[in-house]
C-alpha cells in the first residue's frame, strides 16, 4: 500500500513542474473609450460616442474550419464610464432568418443565433465571466471556471443584473450591451483586462471567435484572450448589498403514507461585498424547493449517480469549493446537494431543512482565492435524522501561468445525542491538497490529488487520490488517469459511488479531416481502456472497460456516433440490474463478460424540428440488453418548443433471475409569452421506479432578478395508476440592491 501512495507522490510532485508553453504569440488588444456621455440602450449605436470608439474585427472561424477568417465577420467596441461597461456589436448576416430557440434568458449557445463576449477580470487565464445576446435582444450570462478546458467548468445557473437590446437590419444586426460595474469583480486600478467575444451564427453554420481557438480545445476556454486596455484605470468593484427576500405557500398530499400539510414559509440571503473580490452570502431560513424539477433517468449501474446544482446560494464561486477532487467523478469530498437532503428510516432521500448559512468566497487578489462555508440544518426526529453543522474552508492558488494549487478541509459534524443516533456518526472531515494543471496553450493539463477522511472509527487509511494527466495538441487528445480509493474513505458531504479501488484508464483520440469538406466537417476515433482493481482483495480485477468509437461531425452540424464496447464486472456481491423489490439476484463472487454495440445520430439541432435516436444492442451479464430511444423536437420561432424523448431498455435474463422492460417517456413544452412570462410543462413516465409526473410551472420576472413562480406537481404510481404525491407552490422572490 505504501508504494501505491509513494507513485501518487511522486506524479503529484513531477507534476508541478511540468513546463509552461505559450498560448498565443500576438494577442489582439481591445481599446475601450472611457465617456461621460449618457446612453440610450436600443442596440442602434447611433451615440456620438460609437463612431470615435475602436472597432476590433477580423475573427476567425471556429467552425466549420478553424484556419481561415469568418465569412460573415463581427465588430466589436467596448466603452465605459465610472459605473458601467457598454459593449457594441455590429454583426453581419446573409439575411435576418436567425434561429432563435425562445425569448427565455439563459438561451443555448449552440441552438440560438448570438455573439457573447468573456471577461478574464483578474487575468488568471482560470476564471471568467460570460455574457450573451442573441438578434432577438435576449440574453444570458454564465461563469467559467478552472480555465474552461471542460464542459462542466461552464455554470449556466448565475445570475446577475444586466441590460442588453437588439436592433435587426436587412444584411447586419447590432446590439448594445450594458454591465454595471457592481455585477463583476475586479481588483481596483486595473487597466487591463483578458476578453474575447465569440459568435454562432447559426443561420449560416459558421461559429467565429476573435482569438483563434483550435477545434480540439473548447470554444470557451481560457488559454486563448485577447486584450482588453482601459483608456483610464478602474475604481472600486462596487458591489452593492444586495438583498433577497422570499415568501412560499406549499400545500402538498402524499397520498402514499396518507399526510397532507400547507405553509407558508419567509426567509431570504443577503449578498455583501467585502473589498474588490470577496462576497459574502448569508441565509436564513434559505427555501430550497425545487422550482425546476430534476430529469429522471433509468438507472442500470450499480452506483449513485451525479445531479447538477440548481440552487442559487451554491452557485456564486461554486467551482471553489466544489472542484476539488477526482476530475471523473469517482471521489469528490464535497457536492453542495448533499446539505438540506438526508435519508429518513426508510432509506430514502427526503428534504432536510436549514436553519441558516453563511458562505464567503472570491478572490484574495489576482493569484489567491479563498472560500469558507457554514451551513446548519434541523433535525427532524420524526425521520430519525440529526442536526448537523456543514462547513468547508478552500484555498487556491495560481501557480505558472493558469495552474491552480489548493488545500480543504470538509467537517459534517453533530453536536448533540439523539436517541437514534450512534457514536461513529459524529463527525466526518475530509482534508486534502489538489493540483490542476493547465499550459498556457491547454496543450497540457490535468489533476493530482491526496485526500485523508477522519471519522470517529477509523483503523487508518481513509486516503484518496489522482493523478490524471492530458495531452491534447495537433488533433491528438490522451489521457492517462490512476486513481485510488480506500475501503475506509468517507465523505459525508461529498460524492463517492464506490470505495476500495485502484483504477489505471488510458484514453486516445484522434481527429481525421477530409479534404473536400463539403459534406463532412470531421470525423475522430476513440479508445478507451480502464481497469479497477480491489485493493483488500488483493488487488484482484474486478472491472475492465475497453470501448472503440467512430465519430462523424458533418457541416450539417448533424452528428453520428457508433461504440463498441467489452465490459467485464466481477460482483463481490449479489446484484439484480433490474432493481424489483422481489427480483433474484445475480450472485456475488463471480466475473461477468459481455460484449455491446450502440449507434446514436443527432441532426442538425439548428433546424425547426429535430430529431435524434439511439440503439444498444448486446450481452448484459448472462442474458442479453436491447435499448432504443430518441427525442422529436419542434420549434415555433421564438414563442414555443415542444419535443418528446422515448427510451426502452429491456433486459433478458435467464430464469430464475429477473427480466425487465422500463420505459422512460417525456414530453416537454416550453412556451415564451414575451421576454418576462414563462411557461413550461412536462411529464415524466418511468415504470422503473413506478411513477409517473407531472409538473408545470408559470414564472413571471416582474423585475430584474425577481420572479413569481406557481408550481404545480402531480405523481402516480404507474402499476395501479393511483395518486402518489401532489403539491402546488406560489413562491416569490424579489432581488433589492442597497
Amino acid at each position: 500500500m505504501k508504494g501505491a501512495f509513494l507513485f501518487f507522490l511522486t506524479i503529484l510532485t513531477g507534476a508541478v513542474f511540468t513546463y509552461e508553453m505559450k498560448a498565443q504569440d500576438t494577442p489582439k488588444s481591445i481599446r475601450a473609450k472611457f465617456i461621460n456621455e449618457e446612453i440610450t440602450l436600443d442596440g442602434e449605436l447611433k451615440e456620438d460616442f460609437w463612431k470615435t470608439t475602436d472597432k476590433t474585427t477580423d475573427f476567425w472561424q471556429y467552425f466549420p474550419s478553424d484556419s481561415i477568417v469568418a465569412k460573415y465577420q463581427t465588430t466589436v467596441q467596448i466603452a465605459y464610464n465610472e459605473t458601467t461597461l457598454y459593449v457594441g456589436i455590429r454583426a453581419e448576416i446573409p439575411s435576418n432568418d436567425f434561429v432563435v430557440t425562445s425569448l427565455k434568458r439563459d438561451f443555448s449557445g449552440v441552438r440560438n443565433d448570438n455573439v457573447s463576449i468573456l471577461f478574464d477580470t483578474f487575468n488568471d487565464g482560470a476564471n471568467a465571466f460570460g455574457f450573451g445576446i442573441t438578434p432577438y435582444g435576449v440574453r444570458r450570462e454564465f461563469l467559467v471556471s478552472s480555465g474552461g478546458s471542460s464542459r462542466e467548468n461552464y455554470n449556466f445557473s448565475w445570475d446577475v443584473k444586466w441590460q442588453g437590446e437588439s436592433k435587426i437590419y436587412d444584411t447586419y444586426f447590432t446590439a448594445e450591451m450594458a454591465i454595471p460595474f457592481t455585477s463583476l469583480k475586479f481588483e481596483e486600478g486595473a487597466t487591463n483586462w483578458g476578453v474575447r467575444p465569440y459568435r454562432f451564427n447559426i443561420q449560416s453554420n459558421e461559429t467565429s471567435t476573435l482569438a483563434r481557438v483550435p477545434q480540439s480545445q473548447l470554444l470557451g476556454t481560457l488559454a486563448f484572450m485577447d486584450e482588453l486596455v482601459f483608456e483610464k484605470p478602474l475604481g472600486k468593484s462596487r458591489t452593492p448589498f444586495a438583498l433577497i427576500p422570499y415568501i412560499n405557500g406549499l400545500a402538498q398530499k402524499d397520498f402514499e403514507n396518507n399526510h397532507e400539510d400547507s405553509k407558508i414559509s419567509v426567509g431570504g440571503d443577503a449578498k455583501i461585498a467585502i473589498g474588490d473580490g470577496l462576497n459574502l452570502d448569508l441565509t436564513i431560513n434559505p427555501d430550497f424547493s425545487n422550482v425546476e424539477v430534476d430529469d429522471i433517468f433509468t438507472n442500470l449501474t450499480r452506483f449513485e449517480l451525479r445531479l447538477p446544482e440548481r440552487r442559487q446560494f451554491f452557485i456564486d464561486n461554486g467551482d471553489l469549493f466544489g472542484s476539488f477532487g477526482n476530475f471523473f467523478g469517482e471521489a469528490r469530498p464535497f457536492f453542495s446537494r448533499r446539505i438540506g437532503l438526508a435519508r429518513d428510516v426508510d432509506d430514502d432521500l427526503i428534504q432536510n431543512d436549514i436553519i441558516a448559512g453563511a458562505r464567503l468566497s472570491g478572490k484574495l487578489n489576482e493569484n489567491w482565492r479563498l472560500g469558507v462555508l457554514n451551513i446548519q440544518t434541523a433535525a427532524d426526529r420524526a425521520n430519525e435524522i440529526a442536526s448537523n453543522n456543514n462547513s468547508m474552508i478552500a484555498l487556491q492558488k495560481k501557480v505558472g501561468s493558469r495552474s491552480i494549487i489548493g488545500a480543504f478541509i470538509v467537517n459534517r459534524e453533530r453536536f448533540k445525542e439523539y436517541s437514534f443516533s450512534e457514536g461513529n456518526d459524529r463527525y466526518n472531515r475530509v482534508f486534502g491538497i489538489d493540483y490542476n494543471l493547465a499550459t498556457a496553450d491547454n496543450s497540457w493539463s490535468g489533476r493530482y490529488y491526496l485526500h485523508k477522511s477522519i471519522n470517529p472509527d477509523d483503523k487508518g487509511g481513509n486516503f484518496s487520490a489522482q493523478a490524471v494527466t492530458t495531452y491534447n495538441k495537433n488533433n491528438w487528445v490522451f489521457i492517462n488517469d490512476w486513481v485510488f480509493v480506500d475501503n475506509d474513505f468517507k465523505a459525508d458531504l461529498g460524492f463517492v459511488p464506490r470505495t476500495d479501488i485502484f483504477k489505471m484508464g488510458n484514453f486516445a483520440q484522434h481527429f481525421l479531416y477530409p479534404r473536400n469538406r463539403e459534406v463532412i466537417n470531421r470525423n475522430n476515433i476513440q479508445i478507451l481502456f480502464i481497469n479497477y482493481f480491489r485493493p483488500n482483495l488483493d488487488f484482484k480485477l474486478t472491472d475492465y472497460l475497453l470501448r472503440t468509437t467512430w465519430e462523424t461531425e458533418f457541416k450539417s452540424n448533424s452528428k453520428i456516433t457508433a461504440n463498441l464496447v467489452n465490459q467485464y464486472i466481477f460482483l463481490t456481491e449479489e446484484f439484480d440490474p433490474t432493481r424489483k423489490d422481489d427480483g433474484t439476484p445475480l450472485p456475488g463472487n463471480e466475473g461477468y463478460t459481455f460484449t455491446q454495440a450502440s449507434i446514436e445520430f443527432e441532426s442538425n439541432n439548428t433546424n425547426l424540428f429535430t430529431y435524434s435516436f439511439n440503439t444498444t444492442l448486446g450481452e448484459f451479464f448472462i442474458g442479453n440488453r436491447y435499448s432504443a430511444g430518441g427525442t422529436l423536437s419542434y420549434r415555433w420561432q421564438p414563442w414555443a418548443q415542444f419535443s418528446v424523448n422515448v427510451n426502452y431498455d429491456g433486459i433478458k435474463l435467464p430464469a430464475p433471475y429477473e427480466s425487465a422492460d422500463y420505459w422512460l417517456i417525456t414530453p416537454r413544452m416550453d412556451v415564451t409569452f414575451s421576454k418576462t412570462l414563462f411557461f413550461t410543462a412536462l411529464a415524466q413516465y418511468s415504470n422503473q421506479r413506478d411513477n409517473f409526473g407531472v409538473n408545470a410551472r408559470l414564472q413571471w420576472r416582474f423585475a430584474p432578478l425577481s420572479d413569481l413562480f406557481l408550481v404545480y406537481n402531480d405523481n402516480y404510481f404507474t402499476q395501479e395508476f393511483a395518486p402518489r404525491f401532489r403539491s402546488i407552490n406560489l413562491k416569490v422572490t424579489y432581488w433589492l440592491n442597497l
